[in-house]
This record gives C-alpha cells, sequence and structure tokens, in this order.
C-alpha cells in the first residue's frame, strides 16, 4: 500500500495507459490509485469496474479538479460548500458529491449544486434537500442520498446508529426528489477499519430487505480503500492518494 504522501509505485502498463498531454502528476497518481482499486476488486472477486471513484477535492484548486477530469474523473467530492459552490458552477458537466457534516443553514445551498450528497443523518435536513421541486442541476433531477451510519458512536463525526437507520431511510424514500443511494461511513479512528465496514456491510444488507435499491455503500478513503473494496464499498472518496498531501 502506498503510503499518503510517499510517490506512488506505478507499473510500467499503468504508464502506458497514461494519455499523452496530460498533467504528468495528476497521471501517476491516478494510476497509483486505480491500480490498488483493481487489485482489491479481483483480489474480492468484484469487478473493478463496478466502483466509483470520488476526488475528494477539498482545499485543492479547480485547476487541480480539471486536471483530474481530463484523465476521466467525473466524480468530485467536497466537504464545505462556500468552497464547492464556485467549483460545481465553473465545471457543471462533472458529477459532485457533498461529503461534509450537512447544516441545516446550508442543505438547500448544498442541494442546489450537488448531485449526491453523503452525510444525511438527521431528519430537520430532508425538507431542505427535498423541497416541493428540483431546482438543482438537472431537470426533473432527483437528489441522491446516502444515510451517514456512525460506526463508533461519537456524535462529533456524525452519522446515525444502525438501528436509527430504516427510520430515516424510510423518511428518504417517501420524498420524490431524494433518491436514497445506501449507507456511507467513516472508518473509527482508533480501531481497525475491516471489521467496521463489515458492520456497515451489515447494515447495508439490513436496509436492501426493506429497499431493494439501496445498495450502494460509500466508504474507503486513501489508508484503507482495499479494506472498504472487501467489505462491499460501492463508493470510494480518495483525497490524499490523488492530489498528494495537502499543503
Amino acid at each position: 500500500m502506498t503510503e499518503p504522501g510517499s510517490e506512488p509505485a506505478v507499473g510500467a502498463a499503468a504508464r502506458a495507459a497514461i494519455e499523452p498531454g496530460a498533467d504528468p502528476g495528476a497521471a501517476v497518481w491516478l494510476a497509483a490509485v486505480r491500480q490498488r482499486v483493481a487489485r482489491a476488486a479481483t483480489a474480492a472477486g468484484r469487478d473493478p469496474a463496478s466502483l466509483v471513484l470520488v476526488a475528494v477535492s477539498k482545499n485543492q484548486p479547480l485547476d487541480a479538479v480539471l486536471a483530474l477530469a481530463a484523465l476521466g474523473v467525473r466524480d468530485f467530492g467536497e466537504n464545505r460548500h462556500q468552497e464547492a459552490a464556485p467549483k460545481a458552477e465553473a465545471a457543471p458537466d462533472l458529477h459532485w458529491h457533498f461529503l461534509g457534516r450537512l447544516q441545516r443553514n446550508k442543505a438547500r445551498a448544498v442541494g442546489r449544486w450537488a448531485c449526491t450528497v453523503h452525510s444525511v443523518d438527521r431528519l430537520d435536513v430532508l425538507d431542505l434537500l427535498a423541497p416541493p421541486e428540483p431546482d438543482g442541476p438537472g431537470p426533473g433531477r432527483a437528489l441522491e442520498v446516502f444515510v451517514q451510519v456512525s460506526l463508533d458512536g461519537d456524535p462529533t463525526r456524525g452519522g446515525v446508529l444502525p438501528a436509527a437507520v430504516p427510520a430515516l431511510a424510510d423518511a428518504v424514500s417517501v420524498r420524490p426528489t431524494l433518491r436514497l443511494l445506501g449507507v456511507m461511513a467513516v472508518a473509527p479512528v482508533s480501531a481497525p477499519a475491516r471489521p467496521a465496514f463489515a458492520a456497515l456491510r451489515a447494515t447495508s444488507e439490513d436496509l436492501v430487505r426493506g429497499h431493494p435499491g439501496a445498495r450502494f455503500i460509500s466508504a474507503g478513503m486513501s489508508g484503507d480503500l482495499e479494506d472498504a473494496i472487501t467489505e462491499g464499498a460501492t463508493h470510494l472518496r480518495v483525497g490524499t492518494a490523488l492530489f498528494g498531501p495537502r499543503a
């Protein structure tokens, strides 16, 4: 596994796939991440093409986003509305994900530019995210949402306990301008990631019994994406391994 902040090792085949004229730094980092994803998916008996790589572009300039977009990355994740909105306006053809804690006073504004929100963890933001008529990008577009699950019970990190997921999912599903995708979580800080992701997978399986379409799992970041893939993650939120350490 590539350590964050170190230059990734990229095989000859991956280097050959780097497009002429592409930003060589972005291309090398992206090739290394794609190699990791492919290896982990293959080991788990999964198709790497079925996984969504969300490039976490918080604190990154628009030029860095566009460099990855030129290499075929279409999904970008942001944590703060104030930083994300101008980027989304400048690059409306990309699929923008909101990943941060969702504040009530920012929820409606987030819903105008985000295509997917990963951090729904309470009822009081749902009607703000889901106005009577969609007013975000794309006519008639339903805003995709994940229910955030707490894997460690720490209220400062967001998320609901697994037992509360069904009620929140039911509330999402009855709002026609929202589309329930599944569950999202962040691995605990002081515990191994793999058991936590296994627990998230169990929560996902319980959710799918009542909501068959909500089969997606948002989990895994630069340091633990292999564990997440092994436990069924479909959406990987990768920042440092794609952009390098933040200044």
